[in-house]
């Protein structure tokens, strides 16, 4: 009951105010501003209720069915937002056609959750359960993406109060399938993208936000330019001969050619690549070869990830690879198939210098001042970066650590929790950074665009 009560008063508040803020507005885009983030406050009870049930109704990369309907209907209940559902399986998209001219703003949300038993005591806690390759499994939001969601309906919910004095419009993408990873599937991002989101309207930028719990809760870390690496899964098959191990010059052992392959795939971030380029890292997770221990085999397969800030350095490691591979092969009469998964859609997230420098303000406003920071790169990865192939995007960190004097465990752990209290700045960051870009005197560069 009280939350109703206070959704009420919400609502009355904003009727009350709603003539007021359009005149001061016009002449002052400030005053908006002011208002929007008072909204976004009062819509805290409402933020932490939409996503402790996405939070207990987990679901995994392109089956985010619920949570989609979920969204969907939260989204009918605000005025003025124009609903499309089942884009790239399960993704929405919804649009907000502000009262006065200006810009398209897209704020992206990403929905689905990982194929991970949560352990945590929480009232809310996921109790969900699927299949993942085929084996059933416990699912649970320990990324965030359900913190992600109730944030951009609660920006969502805000910016529709006010669309009357909305300088622009705003797309709201709910997006599927971001933990996906590398392979034959593209991503949830760049599926997204293949189905137009960016297009009627044309977006102009695209912003959002990842949730975590290394530092403060309240603060924000944001970043002009490489924020987030690229991602590429590599796989190299390697085939000779069999035999004994009493006689190996009988035989043609690929894992002497698999062990020789592996360290030389070190010396590529250290002697192939400029690090003033942007970071990377060449990494193998897999080397396999063999069954018995007096027995030569026929086949080994290695595996590994490159990590990227860098688009040329990630090109020259991918052609390393390949040719490392094979001339190391031919050395020791074996064969190698080189396969490198980098069209999934976990691109270099370049947060664009010109529109990130448009939000800091937004950002600081959010947070309070001194608590949203620039911040060095991550070599993880989000697909985030697809939006921008073609238009500038804005990415930041949000924090949330639920324990005022450390860390809290990491994304994808089974204890990853947040502060829920972090997701009110998350709200704010959202709706501020928006208005912001809408209201600015001059343009952010979008030369990509004519690309």
């Amino acid at each position: 009951m009280k939350l109703r009560y206070r959704l009420l008063a919400l609502a009355a508040a904003c009727l009350l105010t709603r003539s007021a803020v359009s005149q001061e507005a016009s002449a002052d885009p400030s005053v908006l501003t002011r208002q929007a983030l008072a909204f976004a406050d009062a819509s805290e009870a409402q933020v932490i209720q939409w996503r402790r049930y996405v939070h207990q109704h987990a679901e995994l990369s392109y089956q985010e069915v619920q949570t989609a309907a979920y969204i969907a209907a939260a989204l009918a209940k605000m005025p003025g937002i124009e609903i499309q559902t089942g884009i790239a399986k399960t993704g929405i998209k919804a649009v907000l056609r502000g009262g006065q001219p200006g810009p398209v703003v897209a704020l992206r949300a990403d929905m689905d959750a990982l194929p991970v038993e949560e352990r945590n005591d929480l009232p809310f806690k996921s109790t969900a359960r699927g299949e993942y390759l085929g084996k059933p499994t416990s699912i649970a939001h320990v990324c965030g993406h359900d913190t992600h969601v109730a944030m951009l309906l609660g920006a969502a919910q805000v910016l529709s109060t006010i669309r009357a004095e909305l300088p622009g419009t705003v797309v709201f993408l709910f997006q599927p399938a971001e933990e996906l990873g590398p392979g034959p599937l593209p991503s949830g991002a760049s599926a997204m993208v293949e189905a137009g989101v960016l297009d009627n309207p044309r977006v102009d930028v695209v912003m959002g936000q990842h949730i975590g719990a290394a530092s403060p809760s309240g603060t924000i870390g944001y970043r002009r330019g490489s924020l987030m690496a690229s991602i590429d899964i590599f796989r190299i098959s390697l085939k000779g001969k069999g035999g004994h191990g009493a006689m190996p010059w009988l035989s043609k052992d690929p894992t002497l050619a698999a062990a020789e392959i592996t360290l030389a795939l070190q010396n590529i971030a250290s002697n192939q690549t400029n690090p003033l380029d942007g970071a990377i890292v060449v990494t193998v997770g897999q080397l396999q070869g063999g069954t018995r221990f007096n027995i030569l085999p026929e086949t080994a397969e290695i595996a590994g990830t490159i990590r990227s800030l860098s688009l040329e350095n990630r090109k020259i490691a991918q052609e390393s690879i390949r040719i490392k591979a094979q001339r190391i092969a031919e050395s020791y009469g074996v064969t190698a198939e080189t396969t490198i998964d980098s069209s999934s859609g976990y691109e270099v997230l370049v947060s664009d210098p010109a529109a990130t420098e448009a939000v800091i303000q937004a950002l600081e406003a959010a947070t309070g001042p001194g608590k949203a920071k620039e911040i060095r790169p991550t070599m993880g990865s989000e697909d985030f970066g697809s939006f921008g192939r073609n238009i500038p995007v804005v990415f930041w960190i949000l924090n949330a650590s639920p324990f005022p004097d450390r860390a809290g465990a990491p994304n994808h752990a089974p204890e990853f929790t947040v502060d829920e209290g972090a997701m009110r700045v998350g709200v704010r960051a959202l709706v501020g950074s928006a208005l912001a870009y809408m209201s600015r005197s001059t343009s952010v560069p979008t030369s990509a665009r004519s690309q």
